[in-house]
């Protein structure tokens, strides 16, 4: 299955379920990353679309426990950088109708985990997005050290979705960003 059609069939399997159905599993999903995050100090995180894993409960736990948590702001046709989320009053609509953080970017940090979305992921860490190759990029950049992301460290990479978008086999290609876990449920 070519990348499109992956994820053509994703979005299907998405709207068969019900909204109350994707927030049961959603749950599920962010119970296991919280137990996950417990040691983490510094969590790159997303402010989830309506059809991915909600995080926005998780995302306050984690400020109430006093972890930092960082959320990516789309700043070009191609970039994106990072700012800090202490709430939801830190949030605006952006880029994509997506709620993005305001406030100044973050530069020269340790990341213990990023959470990252994706349309489809596989046991082997391999990750199909929506095609606009944002995260693509962030993530290629801080593990090659460019200078766009320098003093960006993250430690752990960690696929999020539900578990009908764990797939045997995502499409990629070589210069792809592989995930170091998956979380599914």
């Amino acid at each position: 299955m070519n990348k499109d059609s992956l994820r053509k069939h994703i979005s299907q399997l998405k709207r068969q379920l019900t909204r109350q159905a994707l927030d049961e599993l959603s749950l599920a999903v962010t119970d296991s990353l919280e137990r996950r995050l417990a040691d983490a100090q510094t969590v790159l995180a997303y402010y989830s679309l309506p059809d991915e894993v909600c995080t926005h409960h998780l995302l306050d736990r984690l400020v109430a426990a006093g972890k930092t948590v960082l959320l990516p702001k789309v700043t070009s046709e191609t970039g994106m950088e990072l700012r800090r989320y202490t709430g939801c009053c830190d949030l605006r609509e952006g880029a994509f109708h997506i709620m993005e953080p305001v406030g100044e970017p973050v530069s020269d940090c340790h990341i213990d985990v990023a959470l990252i979305p994706g349309v489809a992921f596989d046991r082997q860490g391999h990750r199909l997005g929506r095609g606009r190759g944002y995260y693509d990029r962030f993530l290629s950049a801080v593990s090659e050290k460019h200078t766009e992301v320098a003093g960006i460290r993250i430690d752990v990479k960690i696929g999020v979705c539900f578990p009908f978008q764990l797939v045997e086999d995502v499409p990629h290609d070589a210069h792809d960003v592989l995930m170091d876990e998956v979380v599914f449920s």
